[in-house]
């Protein structure tokens, strides 16, 4: 373990550990989030904000939690934490945007796909979808093939000649591979034998 535990718990005392196979991993409450980062960044040295990932858990309660990774460049190494959103309805945990500006894109495709709003976040708005797109598709209720939808722009429309389409489950469910390293566990399809070119067969 890289992090102290016991020092850490001690200043921020929502914060438990979270069982990892690779890197500490920590819980924290949204209220001590931005404190956390702020002490993280400036005396543990993780300068280095590497993503946000939203989580559903689906029949769980709280039912959204908001996942990030930090690196140390001068130690080498992680740290995992993982804030629950208040609200199962409408999640919200606090932007971190101001102690890494880079969470800025971050936070806005999480909100994007998952519908998790970001408190005090500069400019909260889709990243991926249009704007009056109705769905969060990283949800656990949103269909893995896609909803058909109509484009947003009418001279889309017109020139393609098609709406947004549900896509061929190719291949799916997919799942990220045990590995011993993050870089490692780029998900894959379940079944590769077949695609839009070569059919799967009944």
């Amino acid at each position: 373990m890289t992090l102290s535990f016991e020092t850490l718990a001690k200043q921020f005392d929502s914060l438990t550990q979270r069982p990892s196979s690779d890197y500490d991993a920590f819980n924290v409450d949204a209220d001590q989030l931005v404190a956390l980062c702020e002490h993280l960044r400036d005396k543990e040295g993780f300068s280095l904000l590497v993503d946000v990932a939203g989580i559903d858990w689906n029949d769980q309660s709280p039912r959204f939690s908001v996942a990030y990774h930090l690196y140390s460049v001068i130690k080498q190494c992680y740290v995992r934490l993982v804030c629950a959103c208040v609200g199962d309805e409408s999640p919200e945990v606090p932007s971190i945007v101001s102690v890494w500006p880079a969470a800025n894109w971050h936070e806005r495709e999480t909100y994007d796909m998952f519908g998790i709003h970001f408190k005090g976040h500069p400019d909260l708005r889709r990243i991926l979808m249009w704007d009056d797109y109705k769905y969060h598709p990283l949800r656990k209720e949103f269909p893995l093939a896609g909803i058909e939808d109509e484009l947003p722009a009418a001279d889309v429309r017109e020139r393609v000649d098609a709406n947004v389409i549900a896509a061929p489950m190719m291949g799916g469910p997919f799942y990220a591979q045990a590995a011993d390293h993050m870089s490692q566990r780029e998900p894959s399809a379940a079944d590769q034998s077949w695609a839009e070119s070569n059919p799967k067969r009944d």
